[in-house]
């Protein structure tokens, strides 16, 4: 508190030397008395004590402004009687004082130095209290912060609720309400960097407040300017034609860049649900804004394609009504960014992701469905760009080029033109793209015709059924479907038996240990009869179905005949049975209609195929019976999708060395009992003779002593399932923003 009197006291000098400086210059008669001024005032900090001769040369030069100007010297001793007498009393007893401070500068601290440096106060200076900072606040009123800003409380909140909830809405207040959302991103931004804004027009303290803003934004502001620009319920025009709009344009465009920016911020899918269905609300009003509607929309793509099931189910909703109301201008921005999303996130594909891998390519085919005309644009670029890489991998024959096809983003590609050339066959935009795409899908079967990627083959071949169903258009699948059981490696005995059916959902490329499991051979079997029972089932109707299985019947044949698994003989008989009995059926129907119409009548043809399909064809009936069977299975499947291995390589038992009879360890000395899957294993493996899927192998006996240290030993092993952790946890640096949020108030 001295210095602070000192510094007080030194200023109140300063201020009173700029008043003697400034009555200099007014008198003009002595312009020479202002240096003279000017050298007699002593510095403000004096390092040194001041030695007499100074002090008797600056008495010297005072004395001289009395015989000089004589007035101007009363006017001194009247208004600034100090600086006359400034440090110049008791000269004789500076040398002593001088000698005092040499010797307290040897013995004391540089604090005592620093106190030196500063002249002393006067003792009657009033000394400012602590509690002063505190005077005229209180916490139940409106108050203003340190710079400018006013505090907003729940009264504050409730009032404007009131007044956005009014028939005739002010437009202060929606503006107000803009400007403390503002504050409220604000004030977490500052805090996350470690600054204050002061920029914002509001101040937000403590969670309540601002839950207690990003609620009143979200519940009631679209409503609000809804009543503000006087929207009528059912009209069709866009909101930024009403003459108000130019009134909330500037507001409501600061509004929507804050919106987005809170939604980059949270990580809370419960929170993120809330604000989309509010951006969802306020879709309309993004239409006048470009730029930020792009910056909207790239956003939206990302949660689209990366965020949980209910999250990107909103996301799209946004995307769709913020396209179409701006569809000249964003369709080709939105569908170029949403077809690269969909590529990179469809990487890997796993029981987990396959949903939303699925979602999207169904989203994207309803997105390129919007304008056909565009959407042929982007369909022949991406088809083109398909069958350079399968021509480069044709012609090169390198593995990176193989790898540039035989991968689940060019699979997932072919799928989603096949799906949109299917959703638009009533349509004649696209349909010139269905002969190069299946020509590519054939290719990538060809490229590679081993049994290493039959799950592949099964891929293609899937989407080639789909979209000659869809289109009406014949695709020649048969041959590619029935070469498969012609495959040297399929029709070999398996050498292990796989503890779980194989499944070729999330495959597309097999090891040497599964194509020797018996899981292998039986998912083979299970599609080959499923797609030759669907494409089989939609073609029983046609004037050619007779002439069209002749190749299909004679394969068969010859396999039962080969094959000795009374599982697969079962199997294919049953499906051989019921293509020969629709072959008969189209046979007689063609007898008794008398066919006599010419083949190239394509409305005759057609009217005769839908007189046979509404009878309904015995392997039509066949396959709707089948179908609700594997749908039930799929369904089961699906349901048990954690218990399924991560890898797809289904662990197996090895059985100990015959000689030892102990079991396998591994280096650590560990019991073994699932070892590695990959393509090395399997050379030493043991032969089973036996076609059955599940062959039990003798064990030794074993005191019961015994059994329960193997099951001590076992319980280690383990792998217990790994819960997903929070992305955000109360000690990591990166929390939710809004994570006390509670939406029960909502």
């Amino acid at each position: 508190m001295k210095v602070a009197t000192k510094k007080v006291k030194s200023l109140d000098k300063t201020k009173s030397k700029k008043t003697v400086i400034k009555k200099k210059q007014q008198s003009e008669e002595i312009p020479k008395l202002a240096k003279a001024v000017k050298k007699a005032k002593p510095s403000k900090v004096e390092k040194q004590p001041k030695k007499k001769t100074a002090k008797k040369s600056h008495k010297q030069d005072l004395e001289g402004i009395k015989d000089i100007d004589p007035e101007f010297y009363d006017f001194l001793k009247k208004n600034d009687k100090e600086l006359l007498d400034f440090n110049l009393m008791d000269s004789d007893d500076d040398d002593e004082e001088d000698d005092k401070q040499q010797k307290e500068a040897t013995v004391a601290d540089d604090s005592e130095e620093d106190e030196a440096k500063y002249h002393k106060p006067s003792n009657d200076l009033a000394v400012a209290s602590d509690e002063s900072d505190f005077e005229g606040e209180d916490d139940d009123e409106e108050t203003i912060a340190a710079g400018g800003q006013q505090k907003i409380t729940l009264n504050m909140l409730r009032q404007w609720q009131l007044q956005l909830e009014k028939p005739n809405v002010p437009i202060e207040a929606v503006r107000q309400v803009i400007q403390a959302f503002n504050s409220a991103l604000a004030s977490i931004s500052a805090d996350a960097e470690g600054e204050q804004a002061n920029a914002a027009a509001y101040k937000v303290v403590g969670a309540a407040t601002f839950n207690g803003v990003i609620q009143l934004c979200v519940l009631h502001l679209q409503p609000a300017i809804v009543q503000v620009l006087g929207v009528k319920p059912n009209s069709s025009l866009p909101l930024h034609k009403h003459k108000k709009w130019v009134k909330v344009r500037g507001c409501l465009r600061y509004y929507l860049g804050d919106l987005i920016r809170l939604i980059e911020q949270v990580s809370s899918s419960n929170i993120l649900t809330v604000l989309l269905k509010h951006l969802h609300q306020m879709a309309g009003m993004v239409a006048p804004f470009t730029a930020l509607g792009k910056t909207i929309l790239k956003r939206l793509i990302v949660l689209w394609a990366t965020g949980d099931e209910t999250v990107r189910v909103l996301a799209f909703l946004c995307i769709l009504k913020i396209t179409r109301k701006q569809q000249a201008t964003m369709l080709n921005h939105v569908l170029k960014a949403m077809y690269l999303a969909y590529v990179r996130n469809s990487k890997f594909v796993s029981p987990n992701t396959l949903p939303g891998i699925n979602f999207m390519r169904r989203s994207l085919v309803e997105m390129f469905a919007l304008d056909l005309n565009v959407s042929y644009q982007h369909a022949f670029l991406y088809i083109r760009q398909l069958a350079i890489h399968l021509r480069n991998a044709v012609i090169l024959k390198k593995k990176d080029s193989f790898q540039a096809v035989y991968n689940w983003q060019f699979i997932n590609s072919l799928r989603l033109w096949a799906d949109l050339l299917g959703a638009s066959a009533n349509k004649p935009q696209l349909q010139p793209l269905i002969y190069p795409l299946v020509t590519i899908t054939i290719g990538v079967i060809r490229l590679i015709p081993t049994a290493q990627y039959f799950p592949l083959r099964f891929h293609c071949l899937q989407s080639l059924i789909s979209l000659s169903k869809e289109t009406h258009t014949y695709v020649p699948v048969l041959p590619l479907i029935v070469e498969v059981l012609r495959s040297n490696t399929f029709n070999r005995k398996h050498t292990s038996v796989s503890m779980k059916p194989l499944q070729f959902t999330c495959i597309l490329r097999l090891n040497k240990s599964q194509l020797a499991e018996n899981g292998f051979r039986d998912e083979v079997v299970e599609q080959v009869c499923g797609l030759l029972l669907e494409y089989l089932a939609y073609q029983s109707s046609t004037l050619a179905f007779s002439d069209l299985v002749v190749p299909v019947v004679m394969a068969l044949k010859a396999y039962l005949k080969e094959c000795r698994n009374a599982n697969y003989v079962r199997k294919l008989k049953q499906l051989l049975d019921k293509i020969q009995e629709s072959s008969r059926f189209i046979e007689q129907q063609r007898s008794k209609s008398n066919v006599t119409f010419d083949l190239k009548d394509a409305q005759a043809v057609q009217a005769w195929e839908q007189q046979v399909r509404n009878k309904r064809t015995p392997l039509d009936i066949y396959y709707a019976s089948w179908l609700k069977t594997h749908e039930t299975k799929k369904r089961r499947q699906a349901a048990q999708t954690d218990d399924i291995n991560a890898d797809y390589d289904i662990p197996k038992l090895k059985r100990p060395a015959a000689k030892t009879g102990v079991p396998m360890r591994n280096e650590d000395g560990e019991l073994e009992l699932f070892p590695s899957d990959s393509e090395d294993d399997g050379a030493g493996l043991p032969t089973d003779d036996d076609d059955d899927s599940e062959v039990e192998q003798p064990q030794p006996k074993k005191s019961k002593r015994k059994q329960e240290n193997q099951e001590a030993k076992k319980q280690p092993e383990e792998v217990a399932p790994v819960e997903p952790a929070d992305e955000y946890d109360d000690a990591g640096t990166a929390v939710d923003i809004v994570k006390d949020l509670d939406l029960n108030d909502w």
